[in-house]
């Protein structure tokens, strides 16, 4: 794997990051692991607030470098590389290129009541026909009007706006760009043009000058830094992949891609890709968005709390655990009879999570959890329950009918979530690859550099190259 082309995906999750150097060897993608490390919100004072959750992105950038480094150590020499990171959070800097305060993470409170402000301007209804984005109160449209409320003099400072992975290919390579799939989860990209809606902006009284034009994924964004390629010890050329890592881990659903997609981590993300954006107030009503994908595409998904439940409630169990033991106690307990709301909102940043699943529990008049098998089991039975809702609705909402799910990204190990997904849904269910998002990454590099001709290329050589589990009935 160290002669011929090679490839570096930098995939940076709210919770760990991971260097992977990747290419292609008789048809198939070989793919190896060479950095990984731990993310997290920073909880720092703050005098209105009490707290604030922020991203260290001097630390994440010093551990992009520390990746970057570990593989010369290797001997690799990626002939280029890109960056992905989760949706909505961003930077501001100044006209010097310097940050300017902090980089908010989406978990933070800040943004209570920014949907009244917002929605002084525009209704909940008429932002959705426009943007085809749903609501969350984490939106970057939201912090944004936070800014504007609580830190203006942040904001009047600012000359351009960056999402986090574009703001660390600035770092990398002194250039500024916008890419595209990421920017669409702001709620501020029309769907239509495929560029900022400017005149949003406007209404919103935001510094139209500070967004840049959008650019896709494969756009060449330069070479490292001189001083930074003499640290790493090579230097390579920087692209854009899909920078939302749900976007680049769509792209590695294997084979077709033709059916329904469930990329499975911290956050649970169910949708479909569709053509064109679906706007109408049925899919606003079931909270469905419209996020742009890899070639255009929109991925027409909906945002379930995922498997930030049960990290969650394992930290609150000293990580005695194994997450496959926590699946055992789950099936142990299977009859357990309570279920929640995942997407209730006092499951988004809670405390406690074990308290706040025995509290909604509570309130709802069902069964109280006390083991960590009875936790699990509501919360891997509920998951099950939302998927099994949000494939109803999918198939409402686009007059269509999907055989399979494919489950994508890290949950992709979660074997007894796969079977309970399976048995609630009805549907075929393929899971894998894991490492997704770093795939999807790596396939962009590789499309941009002409080693595969079209995303369906990318996908049959995925499906060719990973390990796929089937659960479930195939379809007739």
């Amino acid at each position: 794997m160290k002669t011929g082309r090679e490839y570096l995906a930098v995939d940076i999750g709210a919770s760990s990051g991971r260097h992977m150097i990747a290419r292609l060897e008789n048809g198939r993608m070989r793919m190896k692991e060479v950095y990984r490390f731990e993310n997290g919100n920073k909880a720092i004072p703050d005098e209105k607030a009490g707290k604030k959750l922020v991203w260290d992105t001097e630390h994440l950038f010093r551990e992009i470098i520390n990746g970057m480094k570990a593989a010369h150590r290797e001997g690799y020499a990626p002939c280029s590389m890109s960056i992905d990171t989760w949706a909505v959070d961003y930077v501001l800097l100044d006209e010097e290129g310097r940050r300017l305060g902090d980089a908010y993470g989406y978990r933070d409170h800040r943004t209570e009541g920014m949907d009244a402000v917002v929605g002084r301007v525009l209704s909940e209804e008429a932002l959705y026909a426009r943007t085809g984005i749903q609501k969350q109160i984490f939106n970057t449209i939201y912090q944004l009007t936070a800014d504007r409320e609580k830190r203006p003099e942040i904001l009047a400072k600012a000359k351009t706006f960056l999402m986090l992975p574009d703001y660390f290919t600035y770092l990398l390579t002194g250039e500024k760009y916008a890419e595209y799939t990421n920017a669409t989860s702001t709620q501020l990209v029309d769907p239509v043009t495929k560029q900022w809606d400017r005149d949003l902006i406007r209404m919103l009284n935001l510094p139209e000058e500070i967004f840049l034009p959008l650019s896709l994924p494969g756009t060449r964004a330069g070479r490292l830094r001189p001083e930074l390629a003499a640290e790493v010890g090579f230097d390579t050329e920087v692209l854009l992949c899909a920078t939302h890592d749900t976007a680049s881990a769509v792209m590695a659903m294997p084979g077709t891609g033709d059916g329904i997609f469930l990329s499975s981590g911290t956050w649970s993300l169910m949708g479909t890709e569709l053509p064109e954006a679906l706007r109408e107030e049925a899919s606003r009503k079931a909270n469905f968005t419209n996020e742009g994908g890899y070639d255009y595409r929109f991925r027409y998904l909906k945002n379930i709390m995922g498997l930030w439940m049960i990290q969650s409630v394992r930290h609150e169990l000293s990580d005695a655990y194994s997450f496959a033991q926590l699946c055992e106690m789950a099936e142990a307990e299977k009859d357990f009879p309570a279920r929640v709301d995942v997407n209730a909102p006092s499951f988004l940043s809670p405390e406690n999570m074990t308290e706040a699943i025995q509290t909604y529990c509570k309130e709802h008049g069902q069964q109280v959890p006390e083991t960590p098998g009875q936790l699990a089991a509501v919360i891997y039975q509920s998951l099950a329950d939302s998927y099994r809702a949000a494939v109803t609705a999918i198939e409402q909402n686009t007059g269509r009918t999907y055989d399979r799910i494919y489950i994508i990204g890290g949950g992709a190990h979660a074997d007894y979530l796969n079977r309970l997904t399976a048995e609630a849904t009805g549907k075929e269910v393929l899971a894998g690859p894991s490492e997704a998002t770093a795939i999807g990454n790596l396939a962009a590099q590789m499309l941009a550099a002409g080693e595969l001709n079209s995303l369906r290329e990318a996908r049959d050589v995925i499906r060719d190259s990973f390990e796929i589990k089937t659960y479930g009935k195939k379809p007739n």
